[in-house]
């Protein structure tokens, strides 16, 4: 047994829909007597793409004593479902820099007479649209934050003398980037703070005054910043030091963007502080998901 992340399923949240296990193709998930489960620690490998199939919210990563990651056993269950599932965890393993197991995950395809799918210009998410681009709504395999997308929009007119609008920054500190942050910074006394994915704000055109007015900001993104249990420990400091009043989580809808309130639902463990949290979700359309923006008091 070791320890390290693995995903844990809260049974209260969970309605037993299923989608977490049609989107693990490790096999780590199963539905069983109306509820999804873990059936086994060896194929979790604890990267959380699941955590954002979850329409409930029931799925989150925790560090506990595990069976080590066996991808071995995980390509067992992989090769059953084909080249394009093969593709799809292959650049899974490669978006989350797990190099290892990627190179044991193609010494299996080798060692079983397996063809190796061509991964060069195939993005995790990619899907079989024209070259180039897809519209929003295409079939999608695999994590759809790397697909390429076109998103249309309709031009609406404005006159001349209109076309220029001055928004103000509702911006009130400095750094943003979490790893940049001073966790002792007196302007986290009493705040309410802002923890957002990097793509919302270019996303979502009204983000500072939405989001961002009378707070403080913290960004990061899930899926590319490598050292997130180094984000989990900042967090846990500035919450430990200072009177928090609450944290408005934002991020994009793609799967791994839900690794961001693991982050913060980590932090709070840590320092031992129950803060009230606001989650809202970002469409790809730029556009908040009412039916999905979740409240917790924790």
């Amino acid at each position: 047994m070791v320890k390290r992340d693995i995903i844990k399923i809260d049974e209260e949240k969970c309605t037993g829909c299923g989608t977490c296990a049609n989107g693990c193709p490790e096999g780590a998930i199963q539905v069983i007597d109306g509820k999804a489960r873990l059936v086994s620690d060896l194929m979790c490998d604890g990267l959380g793409a699941c955590i954002g199939t979850c329409p409930e919210g029931a799925i989150t990563i925790e560090k506990r004593e595990a069976e080590p990651y066996n991808e071995k056993k995980v390509m067992g269950n992989i090769v059953k479902a084909g080249t394009n599932t093969i593709k799809a965890h292959l650049k899974h393993l490669k978006d989350h820099k797990q190099d290892e197991y990627h190179r044991q995950a193609i010494d299996y395809l080798k060692e079983h007479g397996i063809s190796v799918p061509d991964e060069k210009g195939e993005e995790c998410g990619s899907n079989h649209a024209a070259p180039g681009t897809a519209t929003i709504g295409a079939e999608m395999h695999g994590c759809p934050g790397s697909a390429t997308m076109a998103i249309s929009r309709k031009a609406t007119p404005v006159p001349a003398s209109e076309n220029k609008v001055t928004v103000p920054s509702e911006l009130q500190n400095w750094p943003i980037q979490l790893r940049l942050i001073n966790p002792t910074a007196e302007y986290f006394d009493n705040a309410d703070i802002v923890v957002a994915a990097d793509c919302t704000a270019f996303s979502f055109g009204n983000f500072h005054q939405e989001f961002l007015k009378g707070k403080v900001l913290i960004i990061f993104c899930p899926k590319l910043d490598s050292d997130l249990e180094s984000y989990t420990e900042k967090l846990a400091q500035i919450f430990k030091e200072h009177a928090v009043k609450s944290i408005t989580l934002v991020h994009m809808q793609v799967p791994c963007c839900f690794g961001q309130k693991s982050v913060v639902d980590g932090a709070m463990k840590q320092a031992g502080k129950k803060i009230p949290v606001k989650e809202y979700i970002i469409s790809i359309q730029g556009e908040i998901m009412p039916q999905v923006a979740r409240f917790f008091r924790m």
